[in-house]
């Protein structure tokens, strides 16, 4: 697994699909960790175990927690990258190979319901007030860490000079001409929710989702959708062939694309957020190096650096103000785009994920 999204796109459909996974016998010995710091000094030679997603994602963790955490605390930090359904029969079977699990949300609010996650004492995380943590990201087993936008990509090149400003310009192929790229279920949350801001329906009264007029809209562009993309780069790679003139994207895709001189902006405006997080496996062997470790990475100075390593917006409000003018507008997160943006509803999204997803297959099939 090589991007931080990642994640959320190995969930199985439904909770079902990882319970018949828990089940499988023998599964414990899964997993591709491997030591990334080494334990010693005042740690006492002790280790906490993270799940990660590894690649460019996990170079950044490596470089703007993990080395740090141990050179304060002299605690080692083992990595395991591993996909939800073995982890969790993992810890089913009572033998979890992480003690801290570093994942999206709704992946975590799918363990609880599962029993898979320890019960958090907030008194164990003195980041939590220091760093300003969301109330809203603060739940009784997880806490957000930071979220990844999604947003519109475009070609500066395409439209004459004139850039997209909404949704509602994606739709209008006749003002901004040329073909569209969507995501599909293999790659994220199918976008009902941008179908339905181009329909009109105002940011703050998209949930709960009107399924039926979403996919009315969706129809409306179907034709001139040229790829269902189902991971991080390949937007960029459409919009670099020149094969789509916009797609959606996760935000953090941009700046790489602009760095290899490729004419893209994003428009954020009307982004849909989705936030990550850390969690406690049940019968962890490490649960105070699991503590130590969350209630490090969620300094504000540690998100801050984590974001100068990696494109991650941080939870905390308090890090964008340890950023440089220049580093802090380069994130989706910052102050002066927040408001442009709004929260992916993970409640609603359990509920209905199965069913819009079997929808959305019948639907892109024609």
């Amino acid at each position: 697994m090589n991007d931080p999204q990642i994640g959320r796109r190995a969930i199985l459909r439904g909770m079902g699909g990882l319970a018949a996974l828990a089940a499988v016998p023998s599964i414990a010995a899964c997993g591709t960790g491997t030591s990334r710091a080494a334990a010693g000094g005042k740690g006492g030679g002790k280790t906490v175990v993270v799940r990660d997603s590894g690649g460019s994602y996990g170079a950044a963790l490596q470089k703007a927690i993990y080395t740090p955490f141990t050179q304060e605390t002299g605690i080692g930090v083992k990595v395991l990258n591993l996909d939800d359904a073995p982890l969790l029969a993992q810890i089913k079977q009572g033998r979890p190979q992480c003690d801290l699990i570093n994942n999206s949300m709704m992946s975590h609010f799918k363990y609880v319901k599962q029993d898979a996650l320890e019960t958090l004492d907030p008194d164990r995380l003195k980041s939590l007030k220091s760093a300003k943590i969301p109330e809203n990201q603060i739940t009784d087993h997880a806490i957000g860490h930071s979220f990844y936008g999604q947003c519109i990509a475009y070609r500066t090149d395409a439209f004459g000079g004139k850039k997209p400003e909404s949704w509602a310009d994606f739709w209008d192929t006749k003002a901004f001409k040329g073909g569209r790229a969507m995501v599909s279920p293999d790659g994220d949350l199918p976008e009902l929710e941008f179908a339905l801001l181009a329909d009109g329906v105002p940011m703050d009264k998209l949930y709960p989702l009107d399924v039926d007029r979403a996919f009315k809209v969706l129809t409306r562009l179907r034709a001139d959708i040229k790829k269902f993309w189902d991971s991080g780069p390949l937007p960029g790679v459409l919009l670099s062939r020149q094969e789509v003139t916009m797609s959606t994207v996760w935000d953090g895709r941009i700046a790489d694309l602009q760095k290899q001189g490729v004419p893209v902006e994003r428009q954020l405006n009307g982004m849909r957020r989705q936030f990550s997080g850390y969690a406690i496996a049940k019968g962890a062997a490490n649960v105070d190096g699991a503590y130590q470790l969350m209630d490090f990475a969620l300094r504000a100075e540690i998100q801050a650096a984590l974001a100068k390593a990696f494109p991650s917006n941080p939870s905390s409000p308090v890090a964008y103000a340890k950023l440089t003018e220049d580093e802090r507008n380069a994130l989706a997160g910052a102050p002066k785009y927040y408001d442009k943006g709004f929260d992916a509803d993970i409640d609603w999204w359990l509920k209905n994920e199965s069913a819009v997803t079997k929808r959305w297959l019948e639907w892109a099939r024609g």
